[in-house]
This record gives structure tokens, C-alpha cells and sequence, in this order.
């Protein structure tokens, strides 16, 4: 079930749960009536039975929250439609959904991140405040000629979070892209090292005929590593509260990962 910490929280008011109801019932990337009836069924929600995709979910969450006076049954109706396995199949749908369900979850002072994890996250005051610092974001980045893969992390449901999300996914997306391009799995530095590393590297950023070449491919390694010590790292292992990211900050640290990607891109692949 949910995490306590988000159970205690007080309920959720008659907007905010049309808000939720309505993201989830959308009639293009809502969930469909088969997957509500499974959901009420797991989160053991009363079928209301009629009605609209949207309202059926409204009155099921309305008639839990004020029967049991919490949150409980809700929490894991919103986890359980959005865990990454049951969108396997079609993960563009996913982020449709998942983007729709953020939208209303943040001004509620939470959000589901890619994980599928639901999170208490900094409430944004009005549909429009997640928005605004999101395109804000984006727009300054785009003024800097930022890489496209990064500019996609400057999402409203990731920036809402002090630009913690955007920047950590960001630094993620830097893995991802040295296991696609180089054939590789693991993480990390030893991810880094396999991709990078030693004399005829998978991946190699110039000709690597002189020291000078040489230098900076292993320089460009020693990087990546850094970027991911100093901020993935620590980071993903403890509360975001301790990490209070300016906007400034994570322009920064955007434009570091865009650099990264950009020579990634021109990497040539040597085939082990």
C-alpha cells in the first residue's frame, strides 16, 4: 500500500480528487473501463457502476476517502495505474498518462516519477506554476543551444520538485545512451570504464593517435564519472531535501549533460 508518510497528509479536497479523476478518465490517454474495473477490484474500491470513465473514478475515490477518512485506498489506485509493468507494451501511452496524472497530482503536492513511484513533491499553487517553471527552464536552455535529448527532461512534473528531477534524469539519460551506443549493460563508473576506457575503447570521442587525443578521451571518462559522483550518486540515495536545486544550478548542470551527449554523438564505435 501507500507510504505512510503520504497517508497522513490531510485529504484530498473535492477539486483536487475531479482533478486526479478526470487526468486518469481522459477519453484519448485515460486508462480504459476494463483497467478501472481491475483497479477497483486490487484497491478494493466500490464500483459506483455508471457514468463516465472520469466520474465512476471520482465517486469511487469520493465514497473511499469518506468512508475511511484517508487517503489509503487512492494512493494505491494512482500507484497501481501507473507502475511501469502493466505499460510495458506501450510506453508512450505511459508518459501520456503518467504526464496527465502529474499535472493534477503536483498542485496536490505530489507526483509519480518515471519509476512508477508516487512522492510528495513541492505543491505548485496553480495548473499554470509547474508549467511556467518548466517552460522557463526549457527556454533558456534552448538559448543555449542545449542537445534535444536533454531539453526533453524539462518536463512540468520534473522541474515542479526544485529541477531535481530534470537535472537527476537528465544525468541518467548519460547511461542510457553509453549502453545503447556502445552494446553494453551496468552503470556507472564501470559502465563508463567498459565504454571509454583502455587503449582501443568501444567508444572513441577522436582519432586517439596522439597523447594529446589520448588525454582527452580519458579526460572526457573522467568526466562522466565525476558528473555521476557528484550528483547522481549521492542524490539518488538520499532525501531530495537535502539536495535544494536553484534554477541557475541545473542550467548548469543541463549544459554540462548537453556536452556530454553532443560528443557521445560524434563518438565512432569500435567493435570489440
Amino acid at each position: 500500500m501507500a507510504h505512510t508518510s503520504l497517508q497522513t497528509v490531510e485529504l484530498f479536497s473535492q477539486s483536487q480528487l475531479e482533478a486526479i479523476a478526470c487526468a486518469f478518465g481522459d477519453t484519448v490517454d485515460g486508462l480504459t473501463n476494463q483497467e478501472i474495473d481491475r483497479l477497483f477490484a486490487s484497491c478494493i474500491l466500490n464500483d459506483p457502476g455508471s457514468g463516465t470513465k472520469w466520474k465512476r473514478i471520482y465517486n469511487a475515490f469520493a465514497d473511499a476517502q469518506n468512508t475511511k477518512k484517508n487517503r489509503t485506498n487512492i494512493l494505491e489506485f494512482i500507484r497501481q495505474a501507473l507502475m511501469p509493468v502493466r505499460h510495458v507494451k506501450d510506453p508512450e501511452r505511459f508518459e501520456r498518462l503518467r504526464t496527465n496524472a502529474n499535472q493534477a497530482l503536483v498542485l496536490c503536492g505530489l507526483i509519480v516519477q518515471e519509476d512508477g513511484k508516487l512522492v510528495a513533491a513541492q505543491t505548485a499553487t496553480t495548473i499554470s506554476d509547474a508549467r511556467r517553471r518548466a517552460l522557463e527552464l526549457r527556454g533558456n536552455l534552448t538559448a543555449r543551444g542545449i542537445h534535444p535529448d536533454v531539453l526533453k527532461f524539462c518536463r512540468e512534473e520534473l522541474v515542479a520538485d526544485n529541477y531535481f528531477h530534470a537535472v537527476l534524469e537528465a544525468v541518467k539519460s548519460i547511461a542510457e545512451k553509453l549502453r545503447n551506443k556502445a552494446n553494453l549493460t551496468g552503470d556507472g563508473a564501470t559502465l563508463v570504464d567498459a565504454a571509454l576506457s583502455g587503449s582501443s575503447p568501444r567508444l572513441a570521442i577522436n582519432k586517439l593517435r596522439t597523447d594529446s587525443e589520448r588525454s582527452e578521451q580519458s579526460g572526457f571518462a573522467n568526466l562522466i564519472k565525476g558528473t555521476f559522483g557528484m550528483f547522481r550518486n549521492p542524490t539518488a540515495h538520499e532525501a531530495r531535501i537535502l539536495w535544494q536545486m536553484k534554477k541557475e544550478d541545473a542550467e548548469d548542470l543541463l549544459s554540462l549533460v548537453s556536452l556530454v551527449h553532443r560528443r557521445l554523438d560524434g563518438a565512432s564505435v569500435n567493435t570489440p
